[in-house]
């Protein structure tokens, strides 16, 4: 999972973001360890098939959430060096042009932009409309942010998307069933796990790719060896956060149930 990729990143996105010199390593890393890259849609579908479409050898997802700016300038010079699939997870109301409503945190891709992407095989998925944290909406809201992002993108390259990302990797029980309710296919979190079929199509992990990842440590994960200690740490806190969040939901329902009582 990537986020921004450049050379001089806001500072909101530092962490997140990689130097096209580190993307560009891990790219040939892929390239000479024999990994086939797979868009999240190719691999929903070979899950589905129960192995009547296998995957390649060696797959790999590639992702890319947000939409910022140098998934265009930077990551896609390189992956179509090496011929490589992968998807671009959008938060519509980030993007520039008519749909922006502020509140992006770095330079954006635009719509032309996003479209060269998908005409060079890049699949676009949806990661909501304004980037909320999806487990703490209420029902409308949430679902005005996931069919929203469905239509705005349908609208503009001509077919709905069919995978989607929880921002921050937030989900819940009632979460997914909205993503799977507006047509989403498979859907993605962070975990800072490998993906596995396990997980189900609405709760497939991701392991977070960091400016500080370096390539010794990105190559033990895609080889499929031992985590090092920072995704471990990631992942616990993950975990962790996920029962906090579950119990500030509730509270906040309570509330909202106490309000209306008293409102009566």
């Amino acid at each position: 999972m990537y986020h921004a990729v450049g050379h001089r990143p806001a500072k909101e996105t530092l962490g997140l973001s990689v130097s096209p010199g580190a993307f560009a390593e891990q790219m040939e890393l892929l390239g000479e360890r024999g990994f086939t890259p797979v868009s999240t849609a190719e691999l929903g579908e070979s899950w589905r098939s129960g192995g009547r479409k296998p995957l390649p050898g060696r797959p790999v997802l590639i992702t890319f959430d947000d939409g910022y700016e140098g998934v265009h300038r930077h990551a896609l010079p390189l992956l179509a060096k090496h011929g490589f699939a992968s998807t671009l997870f959008v938060s519509t109301g980030w993007l520039r042009g008519e749909y922006d409503e502020g509140g992006a945190i770095d330079t954006m891709l635009d719509w032309n932009q996003v479209r060269e992407l998908a005409a060079a095989g890049t699949e676009i998925g949806g990661h909501t409309h304004s980037h909320p944290q999806m487990d703490q909406l209420d029902d409308e809201r949430l679902r005005y942010e996931t069919v929203r992002c469905r239509d705005i993108i349908a609208d503009e390259l001509g077919s709905a998307p069919v995978s989607f990302a929880y921002p921050y990797g937030y989900s819940s029980r009632r979460v997914r069933a909205t993503v799977r309710a507006a047509g989403f296919a498979q859907s993605f979190a962070v975990g800072n796990a490998l993906a596995r079929p396990a997980q189900g199509p609405y709760a497939i992990e991701r392991v977070t790719v960091r400016r500080s990842t370096g390539i010794e440590e990105f190559e033990r994960l895609v080889e499929g060896r031992a985590i090092g200690r920072n995704f471990a740490r990631d992942r616990a806190l993950t975990k962790g956060y996920a029962a906090v969040r579950r119990t500030r939901r509730a509270v906040t329902v309570l509330r909202h149930a106490a309000a209306s009582l008293a409102g009566d």
